[in-house]
């Protein structure tokens, strides 16, 4: 990767991680406005303890997901698709597909600067996508589909259509990542918390997903093969658009240096 090169992307860091932040501000802001003039100025006396009631209510159940979800999206997408997937929403079953099928049809490994580039134009394309349907078979031809397709398809469709997209995802996953172990690894921890686990113990139910994840990052690091060398670049990739989704530093514009802390905790 040249000095040109190194300098565009330090630049497109800098970029996305400024107008990211702001958007994620106003995005916070307007998700606030409503409940915030209900609270102090329609009149209807919600009383503090309520809120605070509500939050601890909210938190017990998806808090975790607060931290799970940005710690595994963030090695597949990398910071200017971090901005873009949690301004849009559906990451799991829509953004995230949409990146590993990207990466994998151009050869590009997740984590990396070709891998991080393809996540943004495939993110894109998803959303660009998913507003024109959502115009043309909701906005302009919902009423008519829902009253000639019949219910028995329509349970059908709401049925397995969730499976069936987080079961395409599973799949791309293992072909882009390669690496029996960890899949064997991560199918028989997940295994045993939805089998074993939470039946066993039921209250558990909200935090399998966050103990599946924990559980298998700590058991794929002390289990990695150590003897393994590096893998290279994925087949027909130019070896420098396989580098670490890293900036360079400033002492030296080729050389990587760790992603910033805090483009990282606001992704």
């Amino acid at each position: 990767m040249n000095a040109e090169h190194t300098a565009a992307l330090r630049e497109f860091d800098t970029t996305t991680a400024r107008w990211g932040r702001l958007t994620m501000i106003a995005g916070l802001l307007f998700a606030l406005a409503g409940p915030a003039y209900l609270v102090l100025f329609s009149g209807l006396d919600v009383e503090q303890a309520r809120i605070w009631t509500a939050l601890i209510a909210i938190a017990g159940t998806f808090g975790v997901l607060w931290v799970v979800e940005p710690l595994t999206y963030y090695p597949i997408l990398g910071q200017a698709s971090m901005y873009q997937a949690f301004m849009i929403g559906n990451i799991s079953n829509k953004l995230l597909p949409s990146a590993l099928i990207a990466q994998s049809a151009i050869g590009a490994r997740p984590g990396t600067r070709r891998g991080e580039l393809a996540a943004v134009m495939a993110i894109g394309g998803a959303a660009v996508v998913h507003l024109v349907s959502l115009l043309v078979f909701v906005g302009v031809l919902g009423t008519w589909l829902v009253g000639v397709v019949p219910a028995d398809v329509i349970a059908v469709v709401q049925t397995y259509i969730l499976p069936s997209v987080m079961g395409a995802v599973l799949v791309q996953a293992i072909v882009s990542t390669r690496n029996l172990r960890m899949t064997l690894v991560a199918g028989t921890v997940a295994a045993l918390v939805v089998f074993v686990l939470v039946p066993a113990v039921p209250s558990l139910a909200f935090f399998g997903t966050a103990i599946a994840v924990l559980t298998t990052a700590v058991l794929a690091w002390f289990l990695r093969d150590r003897t393994a060398a590096p893998s290279g670049p994925a087949a027909g990739a130019p070896a420098a658009a396989d580098a670490p989704a890293v900036p360079a530093g400033p002492g030296d514009p080729a050389a990587p240096v760790p992603p910033r802390t805090e483009d990282t905790a606001r992704g």
